[in-house]
């Protein structure tokens, strides 16, 4: 990337309605780079409106940035952190052998941790005796016992039922079994944070949230359900498809819903905040940028830390 290779990839962090993606992509464009999506959602095809993906922002000055990760799976899919890696290293590499720069770019702390820190992650499989054993627990029940094998840092895993009693699956697989050194390459990144003000972000996330519905997020869900894709599958990637699934059912009205879901999507920006703030206490440095300057000077910064 430069001339003493400091830094194998960029990576691009922040909250949600921070405007990463926007930055990441100007970076990559300045770059000759590709980016590399670090969204746990944006993976699913025809979630477009709920997941924020704007892939026109991939599009700068009439110039296409091609971009690895997004619309890769089935929405109702459990995709998991452990396929993520994976695929990283595949376009990683599909893009590192066109001697192009790599540009990492998103919001989910624990797949840019699993890249960043190069966890050593092995593929869980389904216990149905442990399921079967757990289906009848409330979710303060299931927090409780996820909570003996570990801090819960990612609140999501206690979103849904389902969730928890996947999250316990998971932990008691890797209490159970030696992980096995699986070769991980040791990667350098230069990691940029953008910093956005709370009540700036508390405002970006208000009006994207109204526009999203104005362009018919509530149709997306709609024809998702349509599609086949179960209404459990949905709620349980939680945020947008939650809360519009359970309107969509009846469950919820309108107001119900749009004052819920504004309330989510405030509490996740503010995890991904707590989430980000723990990456530096375990060491890694994080380079905030302010989220209000100009493009162009975020670019600037970007280049004289390089």
């Amino acid at each position: 990337m430069n001339k003493d290779n400091k830094y194998d990839f960029i990576t691009i962090l922040g909250p949600t309605a921070s405007g990463k993606t926007t930055l990441g992509v100007a970076v990559a464009k300045a770059l000759d780079g590709e980016i590399i999506s670090a969204d746990s959602r944006q993976i699913y095809r025809g979630m477009d409106l709920g997941t924020g993906k704007d892939l026109e922002e991939y599009t700068i000055d009439g110039q296409e940035i091609p971009y690895h990760l997004i619309d890769i799976a089935d929405p109702g899919y459990k995709y998991n952190v452990f396929e993520y890696q994976q695929d990283f290293i595949k376009a990683y590499q599909e893009i590192k052998a066109k001697n192009k720069n790599v540009v990492l770019c998103g919001g989910t702390g624990l797949y840019l941790e699993s890249v960043l820190k190069g966890y050593k992650l092995l593929p869980v499989p389904e216990n149905k005796t442990l399921r079967d054993q757990l289906s009848n627990k409330n979710l303060k029940e299931l927090t409780d016992i996820l909570k003996g094998y570990k801090e819960l840092h990612n609140t999501t895993d206690i979103d849904t039922c389902k969730r928890a009693i996947r999250a316990i699956e998971i932990e008691e697989y890797y209490s159970t079994q030696p992980k096995e050194a699986r070769s991980f390459p040791t990667l350098n990144s230069l990691i940029i944070g953008v910093d956005i003000a709370r009540e700036a972000r508390r405002a970006k996330i208000s009006s994207r949230l109204k526009q999203r519905l104005d362009e018919g997020m509530v149709d997306e869900v709609k024809k998702l359900i349509d599609q086949g894709v179960k209404p459990e599958d949905l709620i349980y990637y939680g945020l947008e498809y939650k809360f519009l699934t359970l309107y969509v059912l009846g469950e919820l009205n309108y107001n119900e819903m749009f004052n819920q879901l504004e309330i989510a999507i405030h509490q996740f920006a503010k995890r991904q905040m707590t989430w980000f703030r723990g990456m530096e206490r375990k060491g890694f440095n994080i380079h905030w940028i302010d989220a209000e300057l100009p493009t162009e000077e975020k670019v600037d910064q970007i280049f004289k830390l390089i």
